[in-house]
This record gives structure tokens, sequence and C-alpha cells, in this order.
């Protein structure tokens, strides 16, 4: 049943809706247990493979296999409060995981597969992770850092799952849980330095409700099937879609991309059924290259919501054109998500701006002590608290929490302007954030990779504007003496980067230069580099 309550348009939705948090939740028992007990084999997960097979996943399996995985767990030393690292791709496995995690009181740590060992090292001891899960191609990575990783007790791949799993029991009792406490921690991006890692409590699956049905309202309604490209380890893939649509009930379609192709999304689309989508704006930019998309798949969808980055008129022209409906938008980051959006359905729509605040979340545009922009005044968009969806703090960074808020106002580094009817539209960021692909990358890990190559004196990444992934990280580099700028040297820093860190974080252009323009204090200006760029 939807958290939304019914109504014709966004007034009397908001005016009507009203949160309900319990004091204990468990993600876990909320997502699996409960739909097992009422009906074992209703379809949770249809994976399907990629020579185009496909398995039903049933709510009694996940049960099943998250309670022998919360067993396995336990045995190995794993108690409520540990770190757990997930690093695997889109399958049946994923969710398991996850739901034994949340089962067990620990901490998932959701890790994208296309991070390279130097990204996995500094999140595994960032978070003092004391377990993770992945398979043979993650496993391949972590051993090459393993050494340095002292607390990480136990590793288990999915390869060799199975003959584990069949000797746990199926039962198991799940840790009675509060519903602010942690359950998830999120790496994110930001200006400078590493990432942070944002943690969240159960009540964040109550939070991202709303912003989850909203673009798709009324949702769930009978015959939805939901599915992303999205990784489910990224907030979008995993608090958009996954979890809120196991809470529902509503089946999730799985299918692992090594790398989008965009006929093979709308193939996939029309052959699982999918009747709801979420599709990251640079993926709708590569399928609008599909010739002939309707004539050649039976797609048939209900709704479909897009976020992440600025969609553009042309992308909801589009969409309308290809899809026969509106591609709806949404906002949010991953201290706070899903907390803006955009609904037809309901009159929620104004090409250019990304929505207005989803019900149940106060959004606003503030100045710099935290007043409220006048209509059409540029300002930093912000979310006050208390918020269910809000995190609960930076992992074992106090001062970095409280600086991220201005009074009872979450700051979200982003500026925007509101107007007189209360549609936000999102201006830029006012730190240097890079957002490609969908993905926010902060250049302070790329630069300190660069750092590591023998030929890099100074390096700065900033974001270029592309018409495809809305930007492409672009790297400055200066040369240590005895090094000279070359193609060669270029596509061998490219490469030092994209198997260290990650496919979606390495520099697509490099750009020598003599000397970094810098401030009187040595920080690097890439307001100057961004004009170049």
């Amino acid at each position: 049943m939807s958290i939304l309550p019914q109504a014709s348009d966004y007034e009397g939705l908001r005016a009507r809706f009203c949160w309900s948090i319990p004091p204990r939740f468990n993600i876990g028992v909320a997502c699996c247990d409960r739909w097992a007990a009422a009906d074992f084999g209703r379809l949770a997960i249809l994976h399907v493979k990629a020579n185009g097979t496909s398995e039903s996943i049933t709510f009694g399996w996940l049960r099943d296999t998250s309670n022998r995985l919360a067993n396995l767990l336990r045995a190995r030393g794993i108690t409520r409060g540990d770190r757990v690292a997930l690093m695997l791709p889109q399958t049946p496995e994923v969710a398991a995981a996850h739901i034994a995690v949340y089962k067990l009181g620990a901490i998932a740590l959701p890790i994208a597969v296309l991070f390279g060992p130097d990204a996995l090292l500094y999140r595994l001891q960032n978070s003092g992770a004391r377990a993770m899960i992945t398979d043979a191609q993650g496993r391949a990575k972590l051993d090459q850092v393993l050494s340095e990783l002292p607390d990480l007790a136990c590793v288990l791949t999915v390869e060799t799952l199975p003959d584990l799993l069949v000797r746990a029991s199926s039962e198991f009792v799940a840790e009675d849980t509060g519903a602010d406490d942690p359950a998830m921690m999120i790496y994110t991006s930001g200006t400078t330095g590493q990432p942070k890692g944002a943690l969240h409590g159960h009540r964040v699956l109550l939070g991202h409700l709303p912003g989850a049905e909203l673009p798709h309202y009324p949702f769930p309604s009978p015959g939805d099937r939901y599915w992303t490209p999205a990784d489910w380890a990224w907030a979008g893939g995993l608090l958009d879609v996954l979890l809120p649509s196991l809470y529902h009930g509503v089946p999730v379609v799985a299918r692992r991309f090594d790398k989008f192709d965009p006929d093979e999304a709308f193939a996939l689309m029309g052959l699982a059924g999918v009747r709801n989508a979420f599709i990251p704006p640079t993926a709708l930019r590569m399928m609008r290259a599909v010739p002939n998309p309707r004539a050649r798949h039976e797609v048939a969808l209900r709704s479909i919501a897009s976020g992440g980055e600025s969609l553009g008129i042309e992308a909801l022209e589009w969409g309308r054109e290809t899809f026969g409906l509106t591609i709806n938008e949404f906002y949010g980051q991953t201290e706070c998500n899903l907390v803006v959006g955009s609904c037809a359905q309901l009159g929620i729509m104004r090409p250019g701006a990304m929505g207005k605040p989803v019900p149940g979340h106060t959004v606003a545009v503030i100045t710099g002590d935290g007043s409220l922009c006048k209509a059409g005044e540029l300002g930093q968009i912000a979310v006050r608290r208390p918020d269910p969806v809000m995190f609960l703090e930076y992992w074992g960074r106090p001062e970095a929490t409280r600086d991220k808020f201005i009074g009872d106002w979450m700051t979200t580094g982003d500026q925007g302007l509101v107007d007189e009817e209360g549609y936000i539209t999102f201006v830029g960021r006012d730190d240097d954030v890079i957002t490609s692909a969908g993905f926010r990358i902060g250049p302070g890990e790329i630069e300190d990779c660069l750092l590591r190559h023998p030929a890099v004196a100074l390096a700065a990444a900033v974001g270029k504007p592309d018409p495809v992934r809305t930007e492409i990280v672009k790297a400055f580099i200066v040369l240590k003496d005895g090094h000279a700028p070359s193609d060669a040297l270029a596509a061998e820093i490219q490469a030092f980067v994209k198997t260290r860190l990650s496919a979606h974080e390495y520099p697509r252009e490099i750009a020598f230069i003599d000397q970094m323009p810098m401030t009187t204090t040595g920080k690097v200006i890439r307001r100057l580099l961004r004009e170049r760029a």
C-alpha cells in the first residue's frame, strides 16, 4: 500500500500527508519477511541473464537465503554495528545480502563493482569494515590491498556461498532495531579531500518512500514491475528502486550490464514486462540514438523517472514521443535523497525545473545566514531537519557533519531558484563536485590518485561540459622535471587512474600546463580551470 494518500492534485497530496515512523523498525524484515509470511512464492526479483534466460526469485527465497547468510555472518563473528561491505553486480544476491545485514543489526556498506583497489582500500579502511561479500572479480581487487586491512575478519564470495549457506539454518530472529539505529553507509564525494561516509538509520527507507512513489503515482499499482540500469550500490539504485519496491511487494528486474547498451535496455524492458523505470539522464541521452525503438521493441511503460542531473527540455520531448508519457524528474543527494520531484499525473511539471518539495519534506532556497530567499533570488538549496530521509552523520567526521548545517537547514551545496508557485530550479554547484553520467564525483580522490603517478607534480580535476554525460572529468597536470607532455603519457596517466579508482572517475581529457593557478594560501583556483575547460 502506498505511503502517499490518494489525491487529485499536489496541494491535496501535501495537505493530507503525515509521517508515521514507528520507534522500532528493521529494513530487512519490512522488505522481506512480512511478504514471505503472507505469500512464500510471491515474485520479488526477475533476474534476466546475459543469455536472455531469466529466473524468478521469490520472497521466500530471499527470506531463507538472507537468514542463512545472517547466521553465517554471525558464526564468523560479525555482530550488531559491524560494517559489512557489499561489492556485487545487479543480481539477487545483492538483495539477499542487504536484507541479511539489516536483520543482523549490522551496517551495510555498498561498494560499486567498478571501483579499483585504491578506491576500495580507502572505503574499507575508513569504515573499519569487518566483513566483505563480493565475487571472484571483486576478490581479485581485494587481494591487492588485503594486507593493509587487518580488521577485515571475514571475506565471502558468491561463488563459494552456496556450499556454505546450505549448512546454515534458514531460521533467524532479526535484531530488534530502532528507526534511528544505523543501517547503511554510502560514501559520497565532497569538494576537497577523500569521500565521506554518509551514515543512515533504518528510517531512511521510510523517508525515501514518498519521493520514490511520487514520479510513479499512484505507486504501487496492479501489474507494476520496476527496473533501473543504475548500480544497486548507489543511492539511486538501492534507495530509489530496489528497497522501496521490495517494501511494497513490487517485483524488481535485475540485469547485469558490464557496459550500458541502449538497444539492450529497450529490449530488456520489453522482454521483462517493465512497467516502471528509473533511467538516469545520461542513459536516456544514449537511448535517444536508438532508431525506431517503438517499432522494434514492445515497451509498455506506465511511468518513468529520472534524476541525478538536469534532464533538459529536448529529452522530455523525446520521452513523450518514444514512451507516450512524461519523464518525471526528482532531486536529492546521498545525505538526504528524493526531496524534490515532479509528477505530470498530479500536475507537477514545469520544463527546466526539478519540481516541488516532495510531501513530508521541507525544502527551500536559503541565503548564507539561513533565511529564505525571495522568489527568483539565487541561493542554496536546503532541507530542514528533522527529516526521516536525512543522514545521521558523516562517519568519523563530526566537524563535517556540523558544517553541513546552517541552523536546522541541511545545505546541499547546490545553487537554485524557487518561483512564486514553489517550483525549484537547479542552477549550479557552489562546490567543485563533478556530475558525470549521473555520478557525483569529488575531485579530491582523483587528484590524490594523479599525484601518485611518478610523472605528476601537481594536479587538479574539474568538470568539462559534455552533451551526453553532462560533464566529463578533465585533469590539468603540471609535470615533474624530466617528463615531457605527450599523448602516450596522457593515456598512461588515464589508465593509471582508471585501474586504481574507477572507470567513471578517470579523466577523459588531460591538459598539461606549466603552472597551476593558485590563491595566495596555496589553494587551486578551479574556477579558472573550469573556464579553460
